[in-house]
This record gives structure tokens, sequence and C-alpha cells, in this order.
């Protein structure tokens, strides 16, 4: 392995296959969806992953009542997924993070975040930018330039964590260092660096901000 070293004013991190292994749960919940409106599950699992409810909604299913319908995937998520299982090393690195130094940007909504964050044993960010936080979703840059608005940084100061396309697309969009966490190949050639866990990133805290090392 090689040694890469990152500096930046902030960390923005995805949560879904960042912070937290829910590929299998965020499946689950869109094939119980599909099951009560009598939709084939494929299309749907086709462009779920990264993305709001809001958006799969809109594309595959507008006539359907929008703000019901994402009420009701929130309430899938909450009652019909089990236990979260943290990504290795998270926790650890997390707990070492300033509080003002970091950010969570997810596709989940404040609700089923703080949910999944707190099953996982893992801590709850100062600032989480969430589904219902936003106009635009990912692959829009907007939740990643307002995570950075809100910490008081520059977004291209920021190094952000994610691990799906949509969510890729929207960092590099809005001018941030992208790091991709799991997969066998970068998934845009934007990304600076591919990680499959924690366990290759450790963190020095500076008077200037964050100097991360990671072992690719």
């Amino acid at each position: 392995m090689s040694r890469l070293i990152l500096r930046a004013a902030a960390l923005l991190l995805d949560m879904d296959g960042t912070l937290v292994h829910s590929t299998g749960e965020v499946e689950t919940v869109w094939r119980l969806w599909c099951r009560r409106h009598r939709l084939a599950p494929e299309p749907v699992l086709a462009i779920c992953h990264g993305v709001r409810s809001r958006e799969v909604i809109r594309t595959l299913t507008p006539q359907l009542d929008l703000a019901q319908e994402v009420a009701l995937l929130d309430e899938l998520e909450v009652h019909h997924t089990g236990q979260a299982e943290a990504l290795s090393g998270a926790r650890t690195l997390l707990a070492s993070l300033p509080t003002e130094r970091w950010a969570l940007v997810t596709s989940a909504s404040q609700r089923v975040a703080r949910h999944r964050l707190l099953s996982a044993g893992l801590p709850l960010p100062t600032l989480l930018v969430g589904a219902d936080d936003v106009v635009n979703g990912k692959p829009d840059p907007e939740p990643y330039l307002l995570a950075a608005e809100r910490l008081g940084v520059a977004a291209a100061d920021c190094l952000v964590f994610e691990d799906a396309p949509a969510g890729i697309i929207s960092a590099l969009r809005a001018g941030c260092t992208v790091v991709q966490v799991g997969g066998r190949q970068r998934l845009d050639p934007g990304v600076s660096a591919l990680i499959q866990d924690w366990r290759q990133v450790s963190m020095v805290e500076s008077d200037d901000g964050l100097q991360l090392t990671l072992l690719t």
C-alpha cells in the first residue's frame, strides 16, 4: 500500500455505504414499498442508491402523492430495518474528529439518518444535511455546498467521503476533493483516492485544519 496525505478544513461524510453498511436495508425498504404498490422492484433498485426517495418517486411513479410516499418510506426505514453495522474504523475516526470540523451529508431524511447512526453506535453530528434540508438532492451540488456554508468553510477546502455515483458527482460539482469508499475501481476520474473502510484512514488536527493519511 502507498500513503496519500490530504489536508482539509473539514470533512463532509455520506452515510449509507460510507459510514454504515446499509445496501441490504435500503433495498429491503424499497422492495416493501414496491410490493405495496404492485411494482416491479428492478427499475427502483437500479436508481435508488445515493439519491433521495423523492427523486426515485418523481422519476418512476409521478402519479403518486409525493409527500405521502416519502413519509411512508421513512416509516418503512425506521420500522423494517435491523441493527445497522458501522464500517470498520468508522467509530474510531468519528470519535477523534472535532465536532465543528465535520458534517453528515445524506440523501436520507433527518429522522432516518439519526435512527441509522444511533442503531450503528455512531455519534450524531452537530451538523446534518439531509433530504429535507435541500431543494435539489444529489447529484446536484446543493447538499455539499450547503454543508460547507453552514460549517463556515469553502467547499474547495472540504474533503468528501462517498460511495455512490450520485454523491460523488454532487461533491465534485461542489468543488470538493472526493475519496471513494468501497468498490474495485474509481467511479469517476475526479476521485482522488479509493479506500475500502476507515481502517485505512488516520487523522491529526492542526491549527489550520485536518491532515489525513490514507493507505491506498
